[in-house]
């Protein structure tokens, strides 16, 4: 397990030459081994602009590792307030290469989900590029509604998509476990984006399976609106999960969107969908 940041009740950023348009973000981290696993194979990194959590696979020291390399090469990417979505893409090929050299001895290969969100410039204005490789999850609550907004690759999401099973069907699926893209295992790197407004109100969860497989999206979202701070927010998300069985281990951020500029267009939808 790997932790880089931690808990912020208020940090603001400006726009590159626009020193009036500001943004003024909140977030908090937290991460559980869970009651049945021996060690935590999730590692989070939670510094502006980039929050991501990584859910490692591959046994015991070598999962946490791949995490690891995930996480700390995100956050070796930092260079400003702002960062372009190809600084994640660029992250990841580093880390695959790590994770490659560490995976020589494993018969079975070594390899970690992960899950973020990065602060970018986007259309003269600031926008969260959400990324996913894997089965971990970002999700965004605003106006009181609860979207998933990144897509499982697994293989019980496929066969949601092809309507062979139902979504609630695939919690319980006997492969809910088996993912069809990860970095490492050998393989080349291919993160999806999607592209979101950051609107005042706004609340986002990043967080691995161990946490969604354990809470519902409607118990997520009960649990957002009855807490207005980001820390108690991940702190009882991360027990509900505990007290459903906490099968794997648990790690959530939660960022809190507590400023925008009053010129920000706060009529855009929740999200734009895939972008690259």
């Amino acid at each position: 397990m790997t932790e880089i940041g931690g808990n912020n009740p208020g940090h603001t950023i400006a726009l590159p030459g626009r020193e009036q348009q500001t943004f003024t973000f909140a977030w908090a981290a937290g991460t559980h081994t869970g009651h049945r696993r021996a060690a935590n194979e999730d590692s989070y990194v939670a510094r502006s602009p980039m929050f991501a959590v990584a859910d490692g696979m591959g046994g015991h020291s070598a999962g946490d590792l791949a995490s690891a390399a995930v996480v700390e090469r995100l956050d070796d990417a930092i260079t400003g307030d702002f960062l372009p979505a190809r600084a994640v893409e660029r992250a990841l090929e580093r880390a695959t290469d790590y994770i490659g050299l560490i995976s020589q001895d494993s018969e079975l290969g070594v390899g970690t989900t992960v899950t973020g969100v990065v602060i970018t410039e986007h259309h003269e204005t600031a926008s969260f590029a959400v990324f996913n490789v894997g089965d971990s999850r970002v999700y965004n609550y605003d106006g009181g509604e609860l979207v998933q907004v990144t897509r499982d690759h697994s293989v019980v999401q496929d066969l949601v998509d092809a309507g062979v099973i139902s979504r609630e069907e695939a919690e319980d699926h006997p492969d809910a476990n088996i993912i069809t893209r990860a970095v490492g295992f050998n393989a080349t790197t291919s993160p999806d984006f999607w592209m979101l407004p950051i609107r005042q109100g706004q609340r986002l969860l990043i967080c691995s399976d161990g946490l969604t497989r354990e809470v519902s999206d409607a118990e997520i979202a009960r649990i957002f609106a009855k807490h207005d701070l980001a820390d108690a927010t991940v702190a009882e998300l991360i027990d509900s999960a505990l007290a459903s069985g906490g099968r794997d281990n648990i790690t959530a951020i939660i960022i809190d969107v507590l400023e925008v500029p009053t010129t920000a267009d706060q009529s855009s939808p929740p999200y734009w969908g895939q972008t690259i």
